[in-house]
């Protein structure tokens, strides 16, 4: 029965490392001015990224345009939503500035297996602002 429990761990953790090494983006990346952490991961077929880790983990949502959730901290916030995955580019999502509270339309690309550029726009890409991340671990 251990031999059986030992195997089907196995297989499970060997499907989850292989999901992973198929979604590059997938994973934990820093911000460029080092005040953020956020892991990327998978669900069902889109990608998210939450804020994992802030300098000030105690920071509020205040600049949130609905008064309700100004209360709530950074902290654990998701802030990238419902991106698709063409190549090296997961696109039709957006990301929301905690700092200003707005909600921009965004596009995320990688740069080679460690570089993640993320471009927030409103309305078109061209009218945007682009920063890169860095994978850590």
């Amino acid at each position: 029965m251990k031999k059986v429990v030992l195997t089907i761990v196995s297989v499970f953790f060997a499907v989850l490392l292989f999901a992973q090494a198929n979604d590059p983006i997938v994973g934990k990346w820093q911000n460029p001015s080092g005040e953020g952490k956020i892991e990327i991961y998978k669900k069902s077929d889109k990608y998210y990224g939450k804020l994992y880790w802030i300098k000030d983990a105690n920071k509020k949502d205040a600049k949130n345009p609905d008064e309700k959730l100004r209360s709530r901290k950074i902290q654990g916030l998701e802030i990238l939503t419902n991106f698709t995955k063409d190549g090296d580019t997961y696109s039709g999502g957006q990301i929301y500035d905690p700092k200003s509270g707005k909600t921009y339309s965004c596009k995320m690309t990688l740069k080679g297996k460690d570089k993640l550029d993320i471009r927030g726009y409103m309305g078109v890409s061209l009218l945007g602002r682009t920063e890169t991340w860095k994978r850590i671990d």
